[in-house]
């Protein structure tokens, strides 16, 4: 940034009458958890919808992008050099270039895939494994609540569910 810019910058918040300096900040009203401003939210429907394209697009990439188009080529520049037009084998390389930028095209779009398959099977354990944690902790938090059980009772919410009270009697 430029001196000018910076004194350009600094007359203007003192003509707003906000000459105070904020920075790597967000104001009040934008920052992360005020109405849904800054919350981050991938479904498993986004993530499989992403490698669901990248899969057919990655099965359409060989008949469409490579049969269509390097076979005819590749005649052609052998046609041409085999009458010593130097054109042939100019066209070849663009063939041979051709087919080895779709093969790395076809390897990203497999590597979409599978990435986005791999991260909805992640983010679903994910899930699972903080499920699980909530809910035992309110288990647990049931636990120390006095109101659950009688001075001196066992508290029903350790009761197993063949009746057994874990041993303390009643």
């Amino acid at each position: 940034m430029a001196w000018e810019e910076w004194d350009r910058l600094k007359a203007s918040a003192a003509e707003r009458g906000s000459t105070g300096m904020r920075l790597n900040g967000l104001p009040e009203d934008e920052r992360p958890g005020k109405a849904g401003v800054g919350d981050l939210k991938v479904t498993h429907t986004n993530l499989a919808a992403v490698g669901d394209h990248a899969f057919k697009l990655y099965q359409r990439l060989w008949p469409e992008a490579r049969q269509a188009v390097i076979p005819g080529t590749e005649r052609a520049a052998a046609n041409l050099s085999s009458q010593d037009f130097v054109l042939g084998g100019a066209l070849q390389q663009v063939a041979d270039r051709w087919e080895k930028q779709l093969r790395s095209l076809m390897d990203a779009c497999a590597h979409i895939s599978n990435h986005m398959d791999f991260s909805q099977k992640t983010h679903q354990g994910d899930d699972g494994w903080i499920q699980r944690s909530m809910s035992s902790i309110a288990t647990l938090d049931q636990g120390f609540d006095d109101d659950h059980a009688p001075k001196g009772a066992p508290n029903g919410v350790y009761a197993r569910k063949d009746g057994d009270n874990g041993g303390a009697s009643s």
